[in-house]
């Protein structure tokens, strides 16, 4: 499966993905294409949404001390909801979506989400820190709601004045 992230401002991140309710090998495919893409550019969570198809799936790999992300450590997620939210932490996140831009957001600290594996075993999972961020980052995903999104208005403002100016640079390169 041949698959590409999708970038800010395409209108499908506005999507809201779909519940599976078929755990089948179209669904592993899928899967076992995002995580090589989400490592290859450097990412820490992947949304199935992000490359431009509208189903509740996300992956995520927290790297260790090291910096260094192993198979392992690999998480996947179908159909995740939170289902405890506690304390708030501020984080400088950036996206796979919307490339070269880093923002501080406040998330909940400490999350409880319960989901589906790959084979539609239902899983829970007590998170906190970074993972507990991704997971609220990507679950965003899934409503269509992008990190940009909780910026204040004027930061909004700037943000969408700095980010078209970036995209006009990088086409004016390619030509």
């Amino acid at each position: 499966m041949n698959l590409n992230i999708v970038t800010y401002p395409n209108k499908i991140l506005r999507k809201k993905s779909k519940i599976i309710e078929k755990f089948d090998n179209e669904l592993h495919q899928l899967l076992d294409s995002m995580y090589p893409l989400m490592i290859d550019t450097n990412g820490i969570g992947l949304a199935a949404i992000q490359v431009a198809i509208a189903k509740r799936v996300l992956i995520l790999n927290i790297p260790d001390e090291e910096d260094e992300q192993y198979d392992d450590n690999l998480i996947e997620m179908i159909n995740p909801i939170i289902t405890s939210k506690k304390g708030q932490i501020t984080y400088q996140e950036g996206c796979l979506s919307v490339p070269a831009f880093y923002e501080d957001i406040d998330r909940y600290e400490f999350i409880s989400v319960n989901f589906q594996d790959r084979d539609g075993s239902t899983k829970r999972l007590e998170a906190n820190g970074l993972l507990a961020i991704a997971i609220q980052h990507e679950i965003d995903h899934l409503e269509g709601i992008l990190f940009i999104d909780k910026l204040s208005y004027s930061r909004r403002k700037k943000f969408e004045k700095e980010y078209k100016k970036m995209l006009k640079e990088k086409k004016s390169l390619k030509k």
